[in-house]
């Protein structure tokens, strides 16, 4: 898997984001995108991702050698965000098997097995809307590490998280590096000190 990106940049009516940033993204390695708050972190995750259009520049996304449209690549994706929304209403057994409808679940598991390995086993009947915020990050994370795809996104993954859940996040993302694309954005080194690159957003600016 390989995300490929040429001179891309972000604006915001006047504002850019980021500006000439170049970089190619390769399956079994983790990247960090490092910077304080307000930098653009989530930004360009969410532009590599697809999810918001670049303002300038070249994005590819590529498996082994063929091209995959820009359209496709949702399919291709695992993301785990604290903004990210669920559905509050549903049971934990419900809004499982619902996003496993779009995605394949990894390594044969069942519902009941990642039920457990997210540790809220006790609460597979409460609505989500029950669910308090680290239980909510952890379910994030949880559906994005055991979604069957190459490509995992991450944005501040241990934020709402004690330290019991931080231990968890750190077991867990090592458990889950194989085979895949991976990018955290992150200015807490403890969520990427395993990363294999780093790319600095402060860097970025000073090129716009």
């Amino acid at each position: 898997m390989e995300i490929k990106a040429e001179n891309l940049g972000k604006r915001f009516n006047k504002f850019w984001v980021f500006r000439k940033f170049s970089f190619i993204f390769h399956s079994n390695f983790s990247y960090a995108i490092t910077g304080p708050n307000g930098s653009g972190k989530s930004t360009l995750l969410h532009t590599l991702a697809g999810i918001i259009p670049s303002s300038e520049g070249i994005l590819k996304y590529s498996s082994n050698n063929k091209t995959i449209p820009d359209e496709e690549i949702y399919n291709y994706i695992s993301i785990a965000a604290p903004y990210q929304e669920l559905i509050e209403e549903f049971t934990l057994n419900e809004l499982v098997d619902f996003h496993f409808k779009f995605k394949k679940l990894k390594d044969g598991l069942s519902r009941s097995d990642l039920i457990e390995l997210l540790r809220l086993g006790d609460s597979r009947t409460k609505e989500i809307r029950h669910f308090s915020s680290g239980m909510k990050m952890r379910l994030k994370l949880g559906l994005a590490f055991y979604s069957d795809t190459p490509i995992l996104l991450l944005d501040e993954p241990t934020s709402n998280l004690d330290a019991k859940g931080t231990e968890w996040y750190l077991q867990e993302i090592k458990n889950n590096l194989a085979n895949r694309l991976v990018i955290i954005c992150s200015n807490q080194q403890h969520e990427y000190q395993f990363c294999n690159h780093s790319i600095s957003m402060e860097n970025l600016l000073q090129l716009s």
